[in-house]
């Protein structure tokens, strides 16, 4: 290939690289710091600690409940018949026992009504993404608020889940340290889920 003809196919071949980076532009932001910045949010927060407050309150009256029984038990024991006395602490144990139930219940429905009021906030800042990801021609999104890392939009593209699992089943077991023995290819061990994110504080007892 004579030298005019080699410049004329480096040229194309420069051009077809810019033009596909171009087509690759990737853009990064912090989702939480996102979610941080947008007025509802406030208002999202003020809900839910008004909503964990009215728990808190119940609660609280509930072990104050307890706590005037266990009181009055005290005070009065060595007056009681055997029967009596036995049947004042099965009661106060049962008041117990609720309480603690009330806690349990009252923690999932903190998370629950959390996750309802955040909800359309998360959806509002992925259509935000979207459309400033379509206006300034990103192909990728990524999130990088702490401690994760993760792809906030993406243009349509082919799903390979089933190309690289058919990979991975020609490919030997992997050795897990520890386990004594190969994992067979259709026996994937249950690993224990950690649990996830923060716990709101637990109404006081």
């Amino acid at each position: 290939m004579n030298t005019p003809m080699k410049k004329a196919l480096l040229i194309v071949l420069a051009a077809g690289t810019i033009g596909l980076a171009k087509s690759q532009k990737i853009a990064h932001l912090s989702f939480d710091s996102l979610i941080s910045l947008m007025p509802e949010t406030k208002t999202a927060t003020e809900a839910a600690q008004a909503f964990f407050k009215g728990l808190e309150q119940e609660s609280i009256a509930m072990q104050t409940e307890l706590e005037n029984k266990y009181k009055s038990y005290m005070e009065t024991q060595t007056t009681m018949s055997e029967l009596v006395k036995r049947n004042k602490e099965e009661e106060m144990q049962q008041l117990q026992n609720r309480i603690q139930d009330f806690q349990r219940q009252a923690e999932m429905e903190y998370k629950k009504k959390s996750a309802e009021l955040t909800a359309p906030i998360m959806e509002k800042a992925k259509k935000g993404i979207e459309a400033v990801a379509k206006e300034g021609g990103y192909k990728y999104v990524l999130d990088t608020s702490e401690e994760r890392t993760s792809v906030l939009y993406s243009e349509s593209s082919d799903d390979i889940l089933m190309a690289v699992k058919k990979k991975l089943d020609a490919m030997p077991l992997a050795n897990i340290p520890g386990s004594g023995a190969a994992t067979p290819n259709n026996g994937a061990q249950k690993q224990p889920t950690p649990a996830g994110g923060s716990k709101p504080p637990a109404p006081k007892k």
